[in-house]
């Protein structure tokens, strides 16, 4: 960064945010040299564009909320799922009946094995076909109920303790979290209680 030494010292001691709040209130240095006046100029661009593009976002967000809220509202009550991912579900699920089941659909999101077996060794290897953003997606529940669901945890060490890999582990928990999902917008009945109990609720 070449910005004058006292503007670096006090953007480093600041939050992102609020480094950002600074930067889009810098004004122009007349009597500062040339390099001095651009930079704190193009931080205040920069600044404002972001400040910009995250008031769009914020507004963008708000208005996916309330269409999922309309379509499908039992999806923002699960653990792990935000606007912006139970959209994405939507969007990759599209209607009811557009999948004959839910190996169908976990087969869309590329969350289902695929058989590699040879002879007798048995093995299956990673779906990297179907709908990417989908898959995307699902990740990222994951992630969530691993950090701050307890169930999903023990679930995860489990795994672990049985020869498996914290990864493969996770690759587990999304073919589930599918199946969850698809239940809820195919408006089927309640999962089993080790669903419910496997796959939480949002508090």
């Amino acid at each position: 960064m070449s910005a004058p030494d006292d503007l670096r010292a006090e953007l480093r001691k600041l939050k992102r945010s609020a480094q950002v709040t600074r930067c889009a209130q810098l004004r122009d240095r007349p009597t500062q040299s040339v390099e001095h006046r651009m930079t704190p100029r193009a931080l205040c661009s920069t600044a404002q564009r972001i400040q910009t593009l995250q008031t769009e976002t914020k507004e963008l967000e708000t208005e996916i909320l309330s269409l999922v809220r309309q379509v499908a509202p039992e999806l923002l009550g699960l653990l792990g799922v935000g606007p912006i991912t139970a959209a994405q579900v939507l969007v990759s699920w599209s209607h009811p009946g557009r999948f004959r089941s839910e190996a169908a659909f976990a087969s869309f999101a590329g969350v289902s094995p695929i058989p590699a077996s040879s002879g007798l060794t048995i093995r299956h290897r990673i779906n990297r076909s179907g709908d990417r953003q989908l898959n995307r997606a699902l990740p990222t529940i994951t992630l969530i109920r691993m950090r701050l669901d307890s169930a999903t945890k023990t679930y995860v060490a489990r795994r672990v303790a049985e020869g498996k890999t914290s990864r493969d582990a996770q690759r587990c928990r999304k073919r589930a979290i599918c199946r969850q999902l698809f239940k809820i917008l195919e408006r089927a009945s309640p999962g089993s209680e080790a669903d419910r109990e496997d796959l939480p609720q949002a508090a």
